[in-house]
């Protein structure tokens, strides 16, 4: 089986590479003394220190093997590269929603980076599946669970 590629934005790519950084050479130092300082308590059937620590590295370890998996299909946009004549993945858009008659400005990004809160959404969600491809003008209909959404594209802009 083929592995899908993780698409992934410069800043995307260094945001992991920090993060698996940070976990390998900190947090499982910080969580071995955790372990360490559990296990000179004495018994640890019924140590919940120790219980929390052991949670602890096992949801450390985790989160490693899952960007070692991510980093190992990465794929990255280089930003500077986007072409702006449409959407894709790595550049902003600005698009009005024309329900709720308000102005949203995303990047898109692939899953592996996207965060609808910090306005990052992934080119595989049914917005950023609509607006791929789309260029400045052109509305675009969004199928969700709650029906049909109309935004119009008011601009797509190098994300900087």
């Amino acid at each position: 089986m083929v592995e899908k590629k993780n698409i992934l934005t410069y800043e995307g790519l260094r945001q992991l590479e920090d993060e698996i950084h940070d976990l390998k050479v900190n947090k499982r130092k910080e969580v071995a003394q955790k372990i360490k300082e559990a296990r000179e308590q004495g018994d640890l059937s019924e140590n919940a220190e120790y219980d929390a620590a052991k949670d602890e590295q096992r949801d450390i370890e985790a989160r490693i093997d899952e960007i070692d998996k991510i980093l190992k299909n990465a794929e990255v946009v280089i930003e500077e590269d986007v072409d702006v004549d449409v959407i894709n993945i790595g550049c902003r858009v600005i698009i009005y929603d024309m329900e709720y008659e308000e102005e949203l400005t995303y990047k898109i990004v692939g899953s592996a980076e996207a965060n609808s809160l910090k306005g990052r959404i992934s080119n595989e969600s049914p917005l950023g599946m609509a607006l791929l491809g789309k260029r400045e003008n052109e509305e675009v209909d969004v199928e969700t669970h709650s029906g049909v959404i109309r935004y119009k594209i008011l601009e797509i802009q190098k994300y900087s």
